[in-house]
């Protein structure tokens, strides 16, 4: 029994099957709207409004830091908490823990 003569082969070697096939492959992975580059550029674009929503985070926690920092007493407590600043008839010990993180901005801005 030849190839030519299975079923299969008639039905594949069909020229409307043929050029579906074509015409599938093509809409999937050639052309310029494709499935597959709108799945990479709907990837990015979840991946950018992500970074959007953070910044936007970002810029209120420093626009609530500004805020408080405008107050001569917030000034004066930043910078003894982030630069480690005193006064001149002060001594001051800075005690650090194992692991411990420190996140002075978080401790200026009330939740």
């Amino acid at each position: 029994m030849a190839i030519r003569d299975s079923g299969w082969f008639k039905f594949v070697s069909n020229k409307y099957v043929l050029v579906t096939l074509f015409f599938i492959v093509w809409m999937l992975f050639l052309d310029n709207y494709s499935w597959y580059n709108s799945r990479v550029l709907n990837s990015q674009i979840d991946e950018m409004e992500d970074n959007k929503k953070y910044y936007q985070d970002e810029i209120n926690k420093d626009n609530k830091s500004i805020k408080l920092l405008k107050n001569p007493d917030q000034i004066e407590k930043y910078a003894r908490e982030k630069y480690f600043m005193k006064r001149d008839s002060e001594d001051i010990y800075i005690i650090e823990y194992e692991g411990e993180v420190k996140d002075t901005v978080n401790k200026l801005v009330p939740n």
